[in-house]
């Protein structure tokens, strides 16, 4: 999958990143993880503290997939609002969704504090407004949502919203304790904490095919450099490329626009340095980075053809510096760095724990959506809990045939 493209800004705050060698022999292990991105990490982060062996092959370098490109605004509320998804699953499904969504970015940030290299973790507030004034009954529903769900939340009206930034919307649901973090950073800091915990790490090695030992109820990976490894269980923790391994019914792509900006000496205007998106779809949004960037990303266009998708770049990046200029009239930015990439979400607004008759003990993490990496790392615990514990009592609310649907739907 050609799944981006253009200058990439994380790689370059973290030079001197861990390194590992390629395999070079055959080898077992009890838990094979495919994949060097943030889910990988992160499900590898999970496994070092239990007594399993566990093993993380990349194809390229650690973090240099998709990465690269995330933006790493952690929020739990997403893309489709709780009041959306309450009318697919039921009150007490993204009731519980939510709950999970908040404890993920709480252990995100115990992930953090516990891996010695600085992964830049930040705690940020959120302003999500009203791009039409049409929107604004929606977003009181869903502050209702959150007030119910003990989110500390307020909402905002348009005198607000000019009272603390230079721009002007109809009104917004203001959040407290969603944060931000370097993903590029993040990535290899629990890789680096899991190697040193024992678990084996081996970069510029792909797969070159799969399949299920019945008789000895392991999974047999061969790799392009001409060995194996045999696998109690296996985590395809590979982001989009995972697609290219089992197609998912619900997952579609869209291509996406990244600017960062040079750095910035007064962010004066810019209320306590809040995340900033919208209702429109596509949506616009809005960080700053450690070294006082500015992530400027969105609007996304419904194609996926790598060839249309950058040849909308440049065109793109000066969009997004025009929308940044109009919000924020007093700080002057270029852009040093932008991408084009893919963008994968699901039919449902869910991420997805793939489990499949043709995949024996192995799981798919598919965590799709605008919540990526809080995903992953949702997802990432309760399949390492179920590997090491047997059993994971919440796994079956991201399982893709969704089981609790019809069971929860009316409560």
């Amino acid at each position: 999958m050609d799944k981006q493209s253009g200058t990439y800004y994380w790689p370059t705050t973290f030079p001197e990143a861990p390194s590992y060698k390629p395999l070079n022999a055959d080898i077992q292990c009890d838990v094979l993880i495919i994949g060097g991105g943030s889910s990988a990490a992160q499900c590898a982060y999970y496994l070092a503290q239990t007594n399993l062996h566990v093993v993380v092959i990349e194809k390229s370098t650690v973090g240099s997939g998709s990465t690269a490109t995330n933006t790493a605004l952690l929020q739990y509320s997403g893309e489709k609002m709780f009041i959306n998804l309450v009318n697919t699953f039921g009150k007490a499904y993204i009731e519980k969704h939510l709950a999970l969504l908040k404890d993920s970015i709480d252990e995100i940030e115990r992930a953090s504090q516990t891996v010695p290299i600085d992964c830049e973790f930040t705690r940020r507030d959120t302003l999500y407004s009203a791009s039409l004034p049409e929107d604004i009954e929606r977003l009181k529903k869903e502050y209702d949502f959150l007030v119910k769900n003990n989110c500390d939340v307020s909402f905002w009206t348009k005198e607000d919203i000019e009272a603390h930034y230079p721009f002007s919307r109809d009104a917004a649901i203001y959040s407290s304790n969603d944060a931000e973090i370097n993903p590029f950073k993040f990535t290899h800091a629990l890789l680096d904490y899991a190697f040193k915990n024992g678990v084996r790490i081996y970069e510029q090695t792909e797969m070159n095919g799969h399949y299920y030992d019945e008789k000895i109820k392991k999974t047999i990976i061969s790799t392009k450099n001409k060995h194996t490894i045999e696998a109690r269980y296996v985590i395809f923790a590979a982001g989009y490329e995972g697609i290219d391994v089992k197609k998912e019914k619900q997952v579609s792509f869209v291509s996406t626009y990244t600017v960062t900006t040079n750095t910035i000496d007064d962010f004066s205007s810019w209320y306590n340095r809040t995340l900033l998106w919208e209702t429109a779809r596509p949506y616009l949004y809005l960080r700053t980075t450690m070294d006082n960037r500015i992530i400027i990303g969105g609007l996304d266009e419904n194609t996926t053809s790598p060839q249309d998708r950058d040849s909308k770049l440049i065109h793109k990046k000066n969009k997004l510096i025009e929308e940044f200029n109009a919000m924020f009239p007093t700080i002057q930015v270029k852009p040093e760095y932008f991408l084009a990439s893919f963008y994968g979400g699901t039919a449902d607004g869910l991420p997805i724990i793939g489990v499949y008759e043709q995949y024996p003990q192995s799981y798919f993490l598919f965590a799709f959506g605008d919540n990526g990496t809080v995903y992953s790392q949702l997802l990432a615990r309760l399949i390492v809990q179920e590997i090491s514990e047997g059993y994971s009592p919440d796994i079956q609310y991201y399982l893709q045939d969704r089981p609790l649907l019809s069971k929860m739907k009316d409560t």
